[in-house]
Formats: structure tokens, C-alpha cells, sequence
């Protein structure tokens, strides 16, 4: 990192150096990702927040479909109700339960998250059925990208921030785009719509195919985004750590359904995410002293997602984590279980 750092940071984002690390990102992302021909990866400032508000702009023709199954996919319904497009047709399921999308007349724009932060609950990335033959699959991968495996040619739109498998930071959006989907933005672009300079997916199109962004992009974010797709890309790509992740969640999940205290908060297994587990504990222990408890000695960021309101952990199991470290996870959890908070209540 030092020696990166020494020859990009610093450095235009249009000059050679930083360009040809853009350049490596995205021929990186296409081998990991198999894109099939004719998709590109496309890149802007701003993180998934940004994207959002940019494919109402620029990629919604005029009514979106968003499944809503948490408060990260609620987020693009919000985003897709702006006043210019008819309103979405939005489709909710419980927290903590799976949503799908189903194919309706006069929507062009089908969407939602592969995985679910707030839940742990993870989907498939596939087309509609009976979708019209002009619609587009847009799937938010920001906790999954890196760390599920998934058919890429089943999505016309898979976008992602890079800071959770991809071992980065924010600030910075990433996408792999259909043909269709270009043909969609450059298509809107040419219209009398208005789009701001900062939300326009037809110049991050452009600014991409030179390897750069519209405005100067951290370029750590960048550092650390290509040195963890080689490394996943050296380990055995992406079923590599999609074995990887299940591996760790996995762990989690099985202590979860032997211990009497917990229950996994997803009930079906098989949409389990391999990436975020989410425990439930039961009115017995208090999992937010529980994982002060922890934080006071060293594990940190297993608490809940805050607006969920449970008593639960929330623990993310990115390609990065050792499995050997969940593990002593377990380990350090159930210590604290049977002795701290065991001797609190006595």
C-alpha cells in the first residue's frame, strides 16, 4: 500500500497512473464477474446512495417495479418515485422474509438487492419471466458483489459500492451494464430530460471507457478496490469466495439453530445470506450489552442493523474474514454468554 501510494496518491485521476489502475479494475471485475460480450463495467463518484438517484435519471424510461424486503431496498423504491416517472409499483415483504419481483405490464425497470444488509436475507439475481421484452434487471450487489457467485448475464444493471467484500472504501459506484442497458442510457441521455452533470450515467459511460471518472475519485478507494480483486481473482475467483463466505456463515448459522438462546433471524435456510448472518437471541440476554461486552474488548461492528429495532447480532462474513476468525467468534460469544452476562442475572 505504501508503494502504491507513493506513485497514485497525489496524482490526477486523468493522468496515466491512476487511469491505468482504472483500467485494471475494470478488465479485473469483467474475468471475475464472466461478463458475456458486449457488457461493460462502468464506474462514477458517489456510492450506491448516488446511484440510485442517477438511475432515475438516466435509467428508468418510466416506471420501475422495486422489491422491498429491508431498508436498503427501500431506499431505491424512494429513489424511483421521482416526479418526472410514474409511480413505482413497489413490492414488500416482512423484514427478514425474501420479496420477488413478478412481471408487470408498462414497467421497464425491474429492481432489487441481491443481498439484504439490514436482514441478512439474500436473492437471486435472474430475469423476470414475462417480463416485456424491452425491460431491464437492475440489481443493487453492494454487500454481495465479491463474495456470491451469480450468473451475470441474468442482470442488465449489477451495481455495488466497494467497501464491504471488496475490502475498500466509499464514495465510489461500480457497475456491470448490459447492452440494453447502454442502448437505455444513452437513448434517455438524448432526450429533453433534464440530468445533472454529477447523476449522468451517459458520462460515466464516457468517462469510463477512458478509464476515469467525471471528478476526481479517492484514490485509495481505488488502491484497495484492485489489490482485493487480485487477490480473490489469484485465490480462484469468484466460486472461490463464494465457497468462502458460506464456509464462515455457515459456522454462525449452525451454532445458531444448536444453541437454545439464539435462532437464526432468517427462518428459510435457502435465503440465508452468506455474506451478513443475523442472529436472534432470545428475551432472556440483551444482545446490545452483549455486544458492548465484545466492543469493550476488542470485536467490533457485530450489532444490529439499528432501525430493525431487535434483539439480535448482526455479523458480516466478507470474503476477507478467516473462517478460523468466526470460529473464535463463536468462541468469544458464547464465553461471554455462560459467564458475563450469565453472572449479571445471577
Amino acid at each position: 500500500m505504501a508503494a502504491a501510494g507513493a506513485t497514485f496518491l497525489g496524482t490526477s485521476h486523468r493522468q496515466a497512473p491512476v487511469r491505468d489502475l482504472v483500467g485494471r479494475i475494470r478488465s479485473g471485475l469483467s474475468e471475475l464477474f464472466a461478463l458475456p460480450e458486449g457488457y461493460e463495467i462502468i464506474l462514477g463518484d458517489g456510492g450506491a446512495s448516488a446511484f440510485w438517484d442517477a438511475a432515475s435519471f438516466g435509467l428508468i424510461d418510466k416506471r420501475a417495479q422495486a422489491v422491498r424486503f429491508g431498508e436498503f431496498s427501500s431506499k431505491f423504491a424512494s429513489s424511483a418515485s421521482a416526479p418526472w416517472l410514474e409511480a413505482p409499483d413497489v413490492r414488500s415483504a416482512a423484514v427478514g422474509t425474501l420479496g420477488f419481483a413478478e412481471a408487470t405490464a408498462g414497467v421497464d425497470v425491474y429492481a432489487w438487492p441481491h443481498n439484504e444488509t439490514s436482514t441478512g436475507v439474500s436473492s437471486a439475481v435472474v430475469r423476470v419471466a414475462g417480463a416485456d421484452p424491452d425491460a431491464l434487471v437492475m440489481v443493487d450487489g453492494t454487500s454481495a458483489a465479491g463474495g456470491i457467485a451469480f450468473d451475470s448475464s441474468q442482470a442488465d444493471v449489477y451495481y455495488f459500492s466497494p467497501q464491504k467484500n471488496f475490502a475498500s472504501e466509499g464514495g465510489l459506484w461500480l457497475a456491470s451494464v448490459s447492452p440494453a442497458a447502454i442502448e437505455r442510457i444513452e437513448r434517455i441521455a438524448g432526450t429533453n430530460r433534464y440530468i445533472p452533470a454529477f447523476l449522468s450515467l451517459k458520462s460515466a459511460l464516457s468517462n469510463s471507457r477512458l478509464n476515469q471518472t467525471l471528478n476526481t475519485p479517492s484514490l485509495t478507494t481505488l488502491i484497495l478496490l484492485n489489490s482485493q480483486i487480485e487477490w480473490i481473482l489469484s485465490n480462484g475467483g469468484l466460486a472461490w469466495a463464494d465457497a468462502r463466505t458460506r464456509e464462515s456463515s455457515a459456522l454462525l448459522y449452525d451454532w445458531a439453530e444448536s444453541d437454545p438462546r439464539t435462532t437464526p433471524f432468517v427462518a428459510d435456510p435457502t435465503h440465508r445470506s452468506p455474506v451478513v448472518v443475523t442472529i436472534d437471541f432470545d428475551d432472556s440476554i440483551d444482545a446490545l450489552s452483549l455486544a458492548a461486552i465484545l466492543r469493550a474488548n476488542g470485536i467490533v461492528d457485530v450489532e444490529p442493523y439499528r432501525k430493525l429495532g431487535r434483539n439480535q447480532l448482526r455479523v458480516g462474513t466478507f470474503v476477507s474474514v478467516e473462517p478460523e476468525d468466526v470460529r473464535q467468534l463463536i468462541a468469544s460469544i458464547r464465553w461471554v454468554l455462560d459467564n458475563a452476562l450469565a453472572a449479571s442475572h445471577a
